[in-house]
């Protein structure tokens, strides 16, 4: 997924679950580029996510994601023996367009040594509780994602050993 382009978001529509394709990236404030992401932290305290958060969650079945290390390597995250994973998100519509962005949260052990955020991620089970459920959107802020699988196509290797 790429910013400004179209993805698949599971939302709710008249008390169930339901598809559509949507924008990835809500417009900043003063119009320069688009806010991706979400800090689950602070979601329901910052005025362009909190009405979303509050009444318009969404759910981003990938795949797999990816973070980029310090050397810029793509590193690929996926779950073990689950061919796609859930991230929670939101959405809004701006200029009659249906847009969303991702959580992110703190990186779990499986991420952290690559990048310190990692998309919220949820279990199928909890789908439905978090678009639909608002007791719920609590506690899911604050969850600690699953164990992810790492991988890459390569890695930077230096000749000189790092001095510090």
């Amino acid at each position: 997924m790429c910013p400004s382009l179209d993805a698949t978001v599971i939302f709710g529509k008249m008390h169930e679950l339901a598809a559509k394709v949507m924008k990835l990236g809500f417009p900043q404030y003063k119009g320069n580029g688009l806010l991706i992401n979400a800090r689950s932290e602070t979601v329901l305290e910052r005025r362009m996510f909190r009405e979303s958060a509050l009444h318009r969650r969404c759910v981003i079945p990938a795949r797999r994601f990816y973070e980029r290390d310090r050397e810029k390597n793509k590193v690929t995250f996926q779950k073990k023996d689950q061919k796609v994973i859930f991230m929670a998100g939101l959405y809004n519509q701006f200029e009659g367009q249906d847009r969303f962005v991702i959580l992110t949260t703190q990186a779990n052990s499986s991420v952290s040594g690559v990048h310190d955020r990692m998309p919220l991620l949820l279990e199928e089970k909890e789908l439905k509780d978090w678009v639909f459920d608002d007791k719920y959107l609590e506690a899911a802020l604050k969850k600690i994602p699953h164990k992810m699988i790492k991988s890459q196509e390569y890695e930077q290797q230096s000749m000189f050993p790092f001095v510090g």
